[in-house]
């Protein structure tokens, strides 16, 4: 068999296409393959498939899979039709999309790499820039999205993410039943979340069920403005209530800790992680300690009692239930004397609506959270982004649940 012919078959290029010329250089390490259209099948306009004549050929390049050890190259001339009603159009080719320089199977290994390896460790060892790798990614994505369902999820998480240091956010929103990213915008501030809001009509945003986020303001504003109902649906879950409150503790402890080290006393120095982690989550001798320190008569030791008596408040069913055991937390927490504890209970006062709704509602956003660490690790693999788009792209490509492989003929 000649070796147009075993190209031909490798390729799976067919008719109207026709490999014409296989060209090895061994310098270079390339196999470049010729390809042309069979001038006696007339053309068809890539607008209405209508039968249309030639206008002329433009040379044009795919990279392919390696053929062994050789990078393999698409040569060729593709003729450009003039339809009267369109103008004047590239034709298809069967191998690749629209817009790109790589064919349908060689972007489908790169996908595959990228969802193993980091950007660098690819471009290396397929010896691709890194702005073909964002092309590459950024085609996946827009592939995706056209494919997927319009989501409309019931129960949202909002949560912000760090692009870069100095307090540069983006948003991200995820459906909570599905895990999938499915908004990302820029900033933190109340247009970034209205933005999502704004690309649903009024049925989908009645059918939102709860909105889980922390105790930011400009998502609450946002929420509050397009979601029918949401003082009611906004929820603000245990995780940041717990966050809250063992900030306050740990300012308890550091005050106090510098007055006893004044005299002498070490009582407090290492303890900070034995304040602030989940006794059923301690190791038997941790525990040991925090019990021996919960005898003593520290003020970091009543602060820790304030909040881990707000942690089992989280069990309710009944929104009324729920609002007098809180309401009786924060007559003891405002009442303690200790100034960090009663101003995280001053901002669950004002925040304590939304609080009963996490509880009644069964709503969390530890799934956000745990989507954030995922995002985190998105960004050390790529050594960061100095882009936001390539940002948010990186972000839809690995987290949005997309079908991002290319057609393949």
């Amino acid at each position: 068999m000649r070796d147009t012919a075993i190209f031909a078959q490798i390729l799976g290029v067919s008719s109207p296409w026709q490999v014409e010329e296989v060209c090895l250089d061994m310098d270079v390490g390339e196999v470049t393959v010729h390809v042309r259209h069979d001038p006696s099948i007339p053309l068809n306009c890539p607008q209405c498939d209508r039968k249309v004549p030639g206008y002329d050929f433009r040379l044009r390049k795919w990279r392919h899979l390696d053929t062994c050890q050789y990078r393999t190259i698409l040569s060729v001339k593709v003729p450009r039709c003039n339809c009267d009603k369109h103008g004047i159009h590239q034709v298809r080719v069967p191998w690749a999309q629209a817009g790109s320089r790589f064919t349908a199977l060689f972007e489908a290994l790169v996908i595959d790499w990228l969802g193993d390896a980091s950007i660098s460790a690819v471009a290396r060892n397929l010896g691709l820039s890194w702005d073909q790798l964002d092309g590459i990614m950024q085609r996946a994505v827009r592939r995706g999205l056209s494919r997927r369902d319009r989501q409309y999820p019931r129960r949202l998480g909002v949560d912000e993410t760090s692009f870069r240091k100095h307090h540069e956010y983006i948003t991200v929103v995820q459906d909570q039943d599905s895990g999938d990213v499915v908004f990302v915008s820029d900033g933190r501030g109340r247009e970034s979340l209205a933005q999502y809001y704004e690309s649903l009509d009024g049925e989908q945003l009645g059918n939102i069920e709860s909105v889980a986020m922390d105790m930011h303001r400009p998502y609450i504003n946002a929420t509050l403005q397009y979601v029918p109902d949401a003082r009611s649906k906004i929820c603000f879950d245990k995780f940041h209530v717990a966050k809250l409150l063992g900030f306050a503790v740990d300012r308890v402890r550091r005050k106090e800790h510098a007055e006893l080290r004044r005299n002498n006393d070490n009582t407090l120095k290492g303890t900070k992680y034995i304040w602030l982690q989940n006794p059923a989550n301690m190791k038997p001798q941790r525990k040991g300690i925090l019990q021996q320190l919960q005898r003593s008569s520290l003020r970091t030791g009543r602060a820790w009692a304030v909040k881990e008596f707000a942690m089992s408040l989280w069990d309710y069913s009944s929104r009324t239930w729920a609002r007098k055991a809180w309401r009786k937390w924060l007559s003891w927490a405002t009442r303690c004397r200790l100034e960090p504890v009663v101003k995280a209970a001053g901002s669950i006062r004002r925040h304590l609506w939304g609080i009963i709704n996490a509880i009644v509602l069964s709503a969390t956003n530890a799934s956000s959270e745990s989507l954030n660490a995922k995002i985190q690790r998105i960004k050390r693999m790529a050594c960061g982004f100095r882009s936001r788009e390539r940002y948010r792209t990186a972000i839809m490509f690995h987290l949005g649940g997309l079908d991002l492989y290319p057609n393949i003929s």
